[in-house]
């Protein structure tokens, strides 16, 4: 493992040139890698660790749309496509990448087939450190260890067919066999990350709820929604409000902020926009500094995981959602946006 300086502060990572894709091979070499969920995470990873050489089948219920698709990916019902209940009793390293509600659901099916020296792994840390919700109590004779890709499966796939790697964060929470740290790694090399550095279960569900909630997607929409709306009120038209609040954003700066760093973009603008920029971030850190502590609250005291278990669990709640969504999709900002990408895509 390599010591990098990330900011002045050192940190240990895993790279794929110190621990290379034969060596995750050989650590695996007699496991059977059962995936279970083939939906936001399972697609990506159980494709890229069939791509790298493991021993991997998919458990899925069989009267589902993700069941299907695993079929159009190539997965084999009977040979490499099983139930969850028969994917559980073949594998010995158990991926449950499963919704956080699916998880719950699931769990007393999964646990009851976890014999001795098994691994459990999790892409995210919610079952396991809010067990007094979800009940999700791993046995004490099992592995438990996790692989969260910082980004959407989808991601995982695209970048690992273009040759490169989504980063990873990676944990243990229980070595029942003395290999469960050995494992983790192999699995996160496995699965294509870049590199990998090290977290703890709650650190990964701590930040992985304030990311999406936050910047990523609900502070990044709310944004988005605030200067729209101020630059309608003070009477500039739909495309010209959207194409300076989000398709600059998106098609130009984004990208060129993660090839290069902000410092670089900074550098590489007109004086205008590099005083306005340095002036104005600090108010804007200032007073968004406030809700996001109250969120990292939020999410600390388990109110958060209480609330999408209940909203979650709530019969009709993907009416409710597609209710919500519609309103975001049929509001004038995103349908200009659709219109946008039309004209963009030249469709």
């Amino acid at each position: 493992m390599a010591k990098i300086n990330f900011g002045g502060v050192e940190e240990t990572v895993v790279t794929r040139e110190e621990y290379p894709l034969a060596k995750a091979q050989e650590t695996l070499k007699n496991e059977v890698i059962a995936v279970i969920g083939y939906g936001v995470q399972g697609p990506g990873q159980a494709l890229n660790m069939r791509d790298n050489g493991f021993n991997v089948i998919v458990g899925q219920r069989q009267d589902s749309a993700s069941w299907e698709k695993a079929k159009q990916d190539g997965w084999v019902p009977g040979e490499t496509l099983f139930s969850i209940e028969e994917a559980v009793e073949r594998g010995t390293i158990i991926c449950n990448l499963l919704s956080d509600a699916g998880q719950i659901a699931v769990w007393p099916t999964i646990k009851e087939r976890l014999k001795p020296g098994k691994t459990l792994y999790f892409s995210h840390g919610f079952g396991i450190t809010f067990k007094e919700q979800t009940n999700i109590i791993p046995p004490a004779d099992v592995d438990v260890i996790l692989v969260a890709p910082k980004g959407s499966g989808t991601s995982l796939r695209r970048l690992f067919l273009e040759g490169g790697g989504l980063n990873s964060s990676f944990a243990v929470f229980q070595d029942a066999t003395g290999k469960a740290y050995e494992k983790a790694i192999a699995m996160g090399i496995g699965v294509g990350s870049g590199y990998l550095f090290e977290t703890d279960f709650k650190k990964e569900v701590y930040s992985d709820l304030t990311g999406e909630r936050g910047v990523l997607m609900g502070a990044l929409a709310g944004i988005i929604e605030a200067q729209y709306q101020v630059l309608r009120q003070r009477g500039h038209s739909p495309s010209e409000a959207f194409n300076e609040t989000v398709e600059e954003l998106t098609q130009s700066l984004v990208p060129l902020v993660g090839e290069n760093g902000m410092d670089w973009m900074f550098s590489n603008c007109s004086v205008t926009a590099q005083r306005g920029a340095l002036d104005w971030k600090g108010k804007f850190r200032e007073a968004t500094l406030p809700v996001l502590n109250d969120l990292y609250d939020s999410v600390a005291s388990g109110k958060e995981a209480a609330r999408t278990i209940q909203r979650g669990s709530t019969p009709g709640y993907r009416q409710e959602l597609e209710e919500e969504l519609k309103e975001v999709r049929e509001s004038e900002l995103w349908q200009t946006g659709a219109t946008v990408r039309k004209l963009r895509s030249g469709r």
